[in-house]
C-alpha cells in the first residue's frame, strides 16, 4: 500500500506515529522543532490521512503497521531510531520495540497505554472500538470522534478508519503490558494532566519500564503536541539531548 510520509532534517532518526483517527498533521510543530537536530519521519497509517485506503479488512493489522514502520526506517537507513508514538501510535511503538529491540534507541510514549491485563477492561475497550467503527460505517467521516488532533478533511474516506478500529485498535491479550520490563530502551512517558483515561496507564508504564521517566503536561488533554506544543517540545528536547 502507498504510505504517505514526510521526511525532514538531518541527524539521528525519530519516527513519529499518530493515533487512531489522526494523521501526521498532528506532529507539525514537533517536526519543525526536530528538524534542526534530527531526521524526523512523520507518516500516515494505512487508511489514514493521505495514505492509501484498502477495502480489504485483512490489510489492517498490528503486524502490517509494524512492517510499514520497518519500511520507513529502512528507507532512510535508520538502523536505530527513537520511536515517538501518540495513543495507538504509542502502543505500536511498544510493539515495535518488543519485535525489534536492537533498532530502538529510545521511546517517547504520548498519551497512550500498554493494553489491559483485566479481561473485562479489555472487553470494554474493544466495545468502544466497535462503536467507533459502527459510527464511521453509518456516518462516514462525520462519525469521527471530536478531539484536538482529529481533522476529518485530511482523510480520503472513513473505510480505512473503520477497518483500523476493528483490527489494529482492538486488544487481544496482555502481551505488551506483561513485557514492559523487557524493554530496555530509554523511555519518556508523556501525558496531559487532563487526559484522565490515560493517566494511570502512563504512571504504570513509567514505573514498569526499566529506564523511563514521566512528564505530565499541565492543562493538556489527549493531544499535547497540538494544544501545548511548546511545553511538549521542551520535554522532548531534554530527553533527546540526554540520548545524544
Amino acid at each position: 500500500m502507498e504510505i504517505h510520509r514526510q521526511v525532514v532534517g538531518h541527524g539521528p532518526v525519530v519516527l513519529l506515529t499518530h493515533g487512531f483517527g489522526a494523521s501526521s498533521d498532528m506532529f507539525a510543530s514537533t517536526v519543525d522543532a526536530l528538524a534542526t537536530t534530527h531526521t524526523a519521519i512523520a507518516w500516515d497509517m494505512r487508511g489514514h490521512g493521505r495514505s492509501e485506503v484498502s477495502d480489504d479488512a485483512a490489510d489492517y493489522s498490528i503486524a502490517a503497521s509494524l512492517r510499514d514502520m520497518a519500511m520507513l526506517l529502512d528507507a532512510v537507513q535508520g538502523d536505530r531510531a527513537v520511536l515517538l508514538g501518540h495513543s495507538l501510535g504509542g502502543y505500536l511503538s511498544l510493539e515495535y520495540a518488543l519485535a525489534h529491540p536492537a533498532q530502538v534507541a529510545g521511546l517517547v510514549l504520548v498519551d497512550t497505554g500498554p493494553g489491559f491485563r483485566n479481561h473485562s477492561a479489555r472487553a470494554e475497550w474493544n466495545a468502544m472500538a466497535e462503536r467507533y467503527a459502527t459510527a464511521l460505517d453509518e456516518r462516514g467521516l462525520d462519525g469521527l470522534q471530536g478531539s484536538e488532533e482529529l481533522r476529518r478533511a485530511v482523510h480520503r474516506s472513513a473505510t480505512g478508519l473503520a477497518h483500523t478500529a476493528r483490527s489494529t485498535l482492538r486488544q487481544e491479550d496482555d502481551y505488551v503490558m506483561a513485557s514492559l520490563a523487557t524493554i530496555t530502551a530509554p523511555a519518556l512517558v508523556v501525558v496531559g494532566s487532563r487526559d484522565e483515561p490515560f493517566l494511570a496507564g502512563s504512571e504504570y508504564m513509567a514505573a514498569r519500564l526499566p529506564d523511563a521517566r514521566l512528564a505530565v503536561i499541565e492543562g493538556s488533554g489527549h493531544a499535547p503536541t497540538v494544544t501545548h506544543s511548546a511545553a511538549f517540545n521542551a520535554v522532548l528536547a531534554d530527553f533527546l539531548d540526554g540520548l545524544r
